[in-house]
């Protein structure tokens, strides 16, 4: 009896480390585009996610970007990615799961996922990752780039960032509000400076774009970086033990 109270400890204590105290913690990526890794033909789009093994200190993380343009909940679901995620997912690793972009665009029948399918696939992904002695974080969607006649960040994600936001808290799950982050960044930046955060590219300017692009939702690697930053900001308050690697 006292050897399993003993292995019980232990095990509590191996899951509830703090990243790096037995080498590095694992933190994998669900996502969609704003968050992924691009292809060379893409740049300079560039994911937020990219950044993100830099706000470490080198050697406590290691960073599995699974984020994919254009995926929803539902399709990172159907493709499989989802179970591809869990299968390398182990005891003390974190789950960052952002989606919402896809989900809520209607226009967009390959992806779109109605609202009540939404919290159902993250309140699955929560479990999933719980079951595997893992940490959930759940994230709102980050903000596009849109602004009234007044200069104000206009929402664009409808209800999509609420029902994220009251799953985190119905199910005791951490939560980064990446939509509040990002958008507050947007006002501090203002309407036009702004554009150097996005994938605002004039013609000629980079031969991957030669009629140029004028993109509200893809970050430009400065914008990634800012967000990476805002994400780590967030972290560091949050209480996770990852938290402790921050740089």
């Amino acid at each position: 009896m006292l050897k399993l109270g003993l292995a019980l400890c232990l095990s509590m204590l191996a899951v509830a480390a703090p990243a790096g105290a037995s080498g590095p913690v694992t933190i994998h990526l669900a996502g969609d585009s704003t968050m992924a890794e691009k292809l060379p033909e893409k740049r300079p789009e560039t994911g937020w996610g990219e950044f993100l093994a830099a706000r470490f200190k080198p050697g406590t993380v290691l960073v599995d970007n699974r984020a994919k343009n254009g995926r929803s909940t539902r399709t990172f679901i159907e493709e499989g990615r989802w179970q591809a995620l869990l299968d390398a997912t182990r005891a003390g690793d974190v789950v960052l799961i952002q989606f919402g972009h896809n989900d809520q665009s209607v226009e967009k029948k390959d992806r779109y996922t109605p609202p009540a399918d939404y919290e159902r696939n993250l309140a699955r992904f929560v479990a999933d990752v719980r079951a595997r002695q893992a940490t959930p974080v759940l994230l709102t969607p980050v903000a596009r780039r849109r602004f009234d006649d007044a200069g104000r960040v206009l929402a664009s994600h409808g209800e999509y960032p609420d029902l994220v936001r009251a799953l985190a808290a119905r199910e005791q799950v951490a939560l980064i509000d990446m939509e509040r982050r990002s958008a507050a960044v947007l006002q501090e930046t203002g309407v036009e400076p702004s554009k150097r955060l996005f994938l605002w590219v004039a013609a000629g300017g980079n031969p991957n774009y030669p009629k140029g692009v004028e993109d509200n939702t893809h970050f430009s690697p400065a914008g990634a970086e800012r967000m990476a930053e805002e994400f780590a900001f967030a972290l560091r308050q949050s209480g996770l033990a990852v938290a402790q690697s921050l740089k």
